[in-house]
């Protein structure tokens, strides 16, 4: 087997111990499909992440149990808003702004599509519940990787290409949603009422895929969570094999 790409997942912090962490799934999900995964410390230093980030191949943002500060996106803060953890906002929009002048592959989850989309000049509902309550329930709790309710996709879009069925059953942990969506972003997916569930970067010439469910839970039993996965680490591969071919001709 040749090299593997790397692929940065930022870490979350827990504020009560002072430490760094992160599920295990995201990794293990990344590694089965054939990248090899690098945690990144939330250390919202530009010259740290232009570091780290200049040997990646790829990025993926993960879940976290925090809230993107609504300053952020221009609004007060809802009182349905939950807490927020800066140094997790300030670290990640520096690893997108990163990842984006190296046009590295994206691959955003939960959390990771909000900050996306805030990060582009988007918005986001900062609580469902209590700002739509027509809405469905879109904090299912345990068991985690149980799909709770369906996504319609949009046919003509990466993750419509790569999916079997454009009603996908999907589990659901987020009570806040994209609301604006930002600059070179669409929808490509929506829950039956109406919230977005998908976003996709417009630009033909990179690979920017952001959803709002937790492929990396169930994923040993979930097709269309393989495939994601495998899709975003081949493109990641691409972006190595590049960078390697580059680094040939400048030796040779």
């Amino acid at each position: 087997m040749g090299k593997r790409p790397l692929i940065g997942i930022p870490m979350r912090i827990e504020l009560e111990t002072d430490r760094f962490y992160l599920s295990r799934h995201y990794s293990e999900a990344v590694e089965a499909a054939g990248g090899a995964p690098v945690h990144l410390s939330l250390i919202p230093r530009v010259d740290y992440i232009d570091s780290v980030v200049e040997g990646l191949d790829g990025v993926l943002l993960p879940g976290s149990d925090s809230d993107v500060d609504p300053l952020r996106f221009g609004q007060q803060p809802h009182p349905g808003l939950g807490s927020v953890h800066p140094i997790k906002d300030e670290t990640d929009l520096l690893i997108i702004a990163a990842a984006e002048r190296r046009r590295l592959p994206l691959l955003a989850i939960c959390f990771g599509m909000q900050i996306l989309n805030v990060s582009r000049g988007g918005t986001l509902i900062q609580d469902i519940a209590s700002q739509l309550p027509m809405a469905i329930k879109h904090q299912q709790g345990v068991p985690r990787d149980r799909a709770s309710h369906t996504v319609t996709i949009v046919n003509d879009s990466r993750i419509g290409r790569l999916a079997t069925q454009l009603n996908l059953p999907v589990n659901s942990h987020h009570h806040q949603a994209v609301e604006l969506l930002g600059e070179n972003l669409s929808a490509v997916s929506r829950s039956s009422d109406g919230l977005i569930e998908a976003i996709e970067d417009t630009r033909d010439d990179r690979f920017i895929v952001a959803v709002q469910w937790h492929p990396e839970l169930g994923w040993r039993d979930d097709q269309f969570s393989q495939t994601l996965f495998k899709s975003f680490v081949n493109e990641a591969e691409k972006q190595l094999q590049a960078k390697e071919s580059t680094a040939s001709s400048v030796s040779a």
